[in-house]
C-alpha cells in the first residue's frame, strides 16, 4: 500500500471508525494491531517473508521483558549487541559476508524504525524509565504502528501511551480541520512538489555532459546539487504531514521531525531541524552516554568541549551510516560527521578567539547569518550526492564538469544558497508582521487560499508520484 495515496487515505478511515466505535483500551488496541498487520500483509503475499521480519519483533519483545524482569548489566549489554548485530544481518550491511544471508527474499519495510523502537523500549526498561510492564498488544501497535511504519517518525513509547486528553489533543472539530489541512499539505508537497522537483532533478542529470560549454555543464551541475535537497525535503517532510494528520484520528501526536532546516545557521542547527527525532533518538542513546563515558575517562575540564567535538562525530557518522548499506553511505556518515564536529570546534575555537559576548554579536550579523545558511545548505547539498548516487554516477559527475567546474559548482551553490535563503527569510518576517487582531494576516487569509490551491493541484495532477525516499531504510 503507498503511502501517501487515496487507499491509504481510505483505509485509514475505515480504522478510524472502527476505533472510535469503542472507547475501551483494548478494543483500540486490538483495532491498531489489526491495522498494522494488514497494512504490512499489503507489502508482500509470501508467509516466507515475513519470518525474519516477525522474529526480529519477537526477539525485541523477548529482550525487553527480559531486562523488565532481570535488570543486570551483562544481561543487558548481551541484548543490546545481539539486537544490533541481528539488525544489521537482516539489512545486509556491506561488512557481513553475502554468503550469510537469508536465501530467500524477505520484508525489510520498516525494519530501521522498530529497530529503533525496540532498542529504546529495551534501554529504557534497563533504566527503569517505562511507564509500566509492556504487553504483548502495547508492544504490536508501537512498534507496527501504521501510520509511521515506513519512515518514521521515531516516537517514544512513553508518548505513544499517553491517553489523548493528557495533553491536550481530544479529537474536536478543531484539531480535525487542523488534521485535514496537514494531510492535504503532505499530500501537496508529495505529489505535486516533489514531483516536479525529482523530473527536473533527473533530467538535469540526463542532460549534463563534458562535451557541453562550461557555462552549461556548471548550471546544469548546480540544478543537480540544489534541486535535489528541495526534493528530498519536499518528499520526506510531505510524507511526515500526511502521516501526523492521519494518526491524528486516532488520538496519536505523533512528534514533529522538521522544524524549516534551510533556516538553520549551522550544521549543528540544521540537524536539531531535520529529520529531527532520528538526531533526538541519536543524541539520548548515543551521545550523551559516549560524552558521559568519555568525561569519566579524562576528567580535565579544558578537555571536556572537545570530549563532546569527539562524541558529536560519532554520533552523526553513524547517522549516515544508518541510512544504508554500501561504502557510498560510510562517506556520507563521514561527511555527517565532519559537518557537525567541525561546526562544534569553529565555535569553542571563536567563543575563545573573541570571547562569548562578541561572538554572539558576530553571529547576530545579518551577513554573517545568511553566509553561515548559505555553507550550510552547500554542505549538506554535497554530503547528500553519497546518498542518491552511486561511485559510478559521482565519476561521471566529476568527469563531466572537471576539477574547476567542481570548484566553480561549490562556490557557485553557497552564494546562490547564501542570496536565496536571505531573501526568503527576509520576505518571510517581513509577511509575518503583517498583521490583524494581533495574529499574522498569513494565518487568516493565506492559508486557506494555500490549502484550497494545494487541494486543487493534487486533483488536477495526474501523475504518479516518485517513492518515498526513506521507504528503503
Amino acid at each position: 500500500m503507498t503511502v501517501p495515496s487515496v487507499e491509504f487515505l481510505l483505509f485509514s478511515a475505515l480504522v478510524a471508525v472502527l476505533f472510535h466505535a469503542s472507547k475501551a483500551k483494548a478494543w483500540r488496541l486490538l483495532v491498531l494491531v489489526g491495522a498494522n498487520l494488514l497494512f504490512l500483509m499489503s507489502f508482500s503475499t509470501s508467509p516466507t517473508a515475513f519470518i525474519p521480519f516477525f522474529g526480529f519483533l519477537l526477539l525485541g519483545y523477548v529482550g525487553i521483558r527480559t531486562v523488565q524482569s532481570r535488570r543486570l548489566p551483562s544481561v543487558f549489554a548481551a541484548l543490546v549487541v545481539t539486537v544490533v548485530a541481528v539488525f544489521c544481518w537482516l539489512k545486509q550491511y556491506a561488512f557481513i559476508p553475502s554468503a550469510a544471508f537469508p536465501a530467500f527474499p524477505y520484508l525489510t519495510i520498516g525494519l530501521s524504525y522498530i529497530f529503533f523502537r525496540a532498542l529504546h523500549l529495551i534501554i529504557d526498561a534497563h533504566q527503569g524509565s517505562l511507564p509500566a510492564r509492556v504487553g504483548p498488544l502495547s508492544y504490536l501497535a508501537y512498534t507496527l504502528n501504521f501510520t509511521s511504519l515506513v519512515s518514521g517518525p521515531i516516537q517514544r513509547y512513553q508518548d505513544f501511551e499517553r491517553p489523548p486528553s493528557a495533553d491536550g489533543v481530544a479529537l474536536d472539530l478543531a484539531a480535525v480541520g487542523e488534521a485535514l489541512e496537514r494531510i492535504v499539505i503532505g499530500f501537496f508537497k508529495v505529489t505535486v512538489v516533489s514531483s516536479a522537483l525529482f523530473a527536473l532533478h533527473r533530467s538535469s542529470i540526463h542532460a549534463l555532459s563534458a562535451d557541453q560549454p562550461f557555462v552549461t555543464r556548471v548550471a546544469l551541475g548546480l540544478a543537480v546539487a540544489t534541486i535535489y535537497p528541495l526534493y528530498l525535503y519536499a518528499n520526506f517532510s510531505g510524507y511526515m504531514d500526511f502521516v501526523i494528520g492521519v494518526a491524528r484520528f486516532f488520538g496519536i501526536r505523533l512528534p514533529e521531525n522538521f522544524d524549516r532546516p534551510f533556516a538553520s545557521e549551522n550544521f549543528l542547527d540544521f540537524w536539531s531541524r531535520w529529520h529531527i527525532t532520528l538526531s533526538t533518538w541519536l543524541k539520548t542513546y548515543v551521545y550523551n552516554p559516549l560524552l558521559m563515558a568519555l568525561m569519566s575517562r579524562f576528567p580535565a575540564p579544558r578537555l571536556a568541549p572537545f570530549l563532546g567535538v569527539a562524541a558529536f562525530f560519532v554520533t552523526f557518522f553513524l547517522i549516515g551510516v544508518w541510512h544504508g548499506q554500501t561504502s557510498e553511505f560510510l562517506i556520507f556518515g563521514l561527511l555527517q560527521g565532519l559537518g557537525v564536529s567541525l561546526n562544534k570546534l569553529y565555535q569553542i575555537e571563536m567563543a575563545q578567539a573573541l570571547g562569548r559576548a562578541r561572538y554572539r554579536a558576530l553571529c547576530a550579523v545579518p551577513i554573517y547569518r545568511a553566509c553561515c545558511r548559505g555553507l550550510t545548505f552547500a554542505w549538506f547539498s554535497l554530503t547528500l550526492f553519497f546518498f542518491w548516487s552511486s561511485w559510478g554516477q559521482i565519476g561521471q559527475f566529476v568527469h563531466a564538469l572537471g576539477v574547476a567546474g567542481v570548484i566553480v559548482l561549490w562556490i557557485a551553490t553557497t552564494a546562490i544558497a547564501t542570496v536565496t535563503l536571505a531573501a526568503y527569510e527576509g520576505a518571510r518576517d517581513r509577511l509575518l508582521r503583517v498583521g490583524w487582531d494581533r495574529r499574522p494576516l498569513l494565518v487568516h487569509c493565506a492559508r486557506t487560499a494555500i490549502d484550497t490551491s494545494a487541494a486543487v493541484l493534487i486533483l488536477l495532477t495526474n501523475v504518479p508520484p516518485p517513492d518515498l525516499v526513506y521507504k528503503g531504510f
